[in-house]
Formats: C-alpha cells, sequence, structure tokens
C-alpha cells in the first residue's frame, strides 16, 4: 500500500495530467484546423489561440513562480494574453503546444519528485506552497481547456 504522501502525489499527478473528469489538452488541441485557430466564434470572447496562448502563459508563470526566486510574473491582465487574435504565423500553435507540454511536465516532475516537500511554503511567496501551485495549475487548465472544448463546438471542429 503507497505511503499517504505518495498516493496524494499520484493523486495530483493525475489531476495535473487530466483525463478523468476533463479532457486532456491534446485532446483539446489535437486537429484543430489552422484557419479556425484564429476564428472567434459568435458569443465568444476569444479565440482558441488566445485560450491556448493564456494557458501557456499562466501554466509557465505558476511553475516559474514555484521554483525561482527571481521569477517576475507578467503583468496582469496584459501579460497573461496574445496581443493578436490569431496566431502570428504557421508555426505559433505547435510552439505554443509544445511549450505548454514541456511546462506541464515540469509541474509534474516536480509533484512527483519525493525530495519536494509539497506542504512547505514557498520561501519567495506569501504562504503559496508547491502543492498549492500544482492544484492551481490543474484548476487553471481545467477551466480553460473546457473552453478549447466550447470553443472548437461552436466552431464545428469538435468530434
Amino acid at each position: 500500500m503507497p505511503s499517504t504522501d505518495a498516493a496524494l502525489r499520484q493523486h495530483v499527478l493525475s489531476l495535473l495530467q487530466g483525463g478523468n473528469a476533463h479532457v486532456t489538452f491534446d485532446d483539446a488541441v489535437k486537429n484543430l484546423p489552422a484557419e479556425l485557430r484564429g476564428k472567434k466564434p459568435k458569443g465568444a470572447e476569444y479565440t482558441a489561440w488566445q485560450v491556448l496562448e493564456h494557458l501557456r502563459i499562466a501554466q509557465w508563470d505558476i511553475l516559474e513562480f514555484s521554483r525561482d526566486p527571481a521569477h517576475k510574473s507578467p503583468s496582469w491582465p496584459d501579460g497573461y494574453w496574445p496581443a493578436t487574435a490569431a496566431p502570428p504565423d504557421a508555426k505559433a500553435w505547435d510552439k505554443s503546444v509544445r511549450a505548454f507540454r514541456k511546462d506541464l511536465k515540469a509541474m509534474c516532475d516536480m509533484v512527483a519528485d519525493e525530495r519536494v516537500n509539497l506542504f512547505k511554503r514557498i520561501p519567495h511567496g506569501d504562504g503559496q506552497t508547491v502543492l498549492r501551485e500544482a492544484l492551481l495549475t490543474a484548476d487553471h487548465n481545467a477551466y480553460h481547456i473546457g473552453q478549447l472544448v466550447l470553443l472548437r463546438r461552436l466552431l464545428g471542429a469538435w468530434k
């Protein structure tokens, strides 16, 4: 039987990786036609590109805050959203997807590392812990991945 610590880490990793009660990130971004990535459906506030970039930037910020005392967060809200509704070029979408996956893996690696005390306050924070930041990441990601699915449905690009 796994220890309480190991069980908690597994639960948090499962939450971060998705696929239980939510669509995974990979499923949400898979095969979205390039011509729809910057299209804003009627009644929507954002495009899929804007949501993807917001996911990437916010997750990166939470990760870097969790591990780097010198990290400076972007200004809110402008620093957390892309400047354009559509990707600036054909490679930007894939680059953003790769960066999101890389940072998600880094967050998962931190949670899985038994040398990391999930409950210890982050010294440069104001009460945050790695556990809190991992849960914040999972919660924020689930919310915006849901938005990506909704945008795809409105665009007629969901299975």
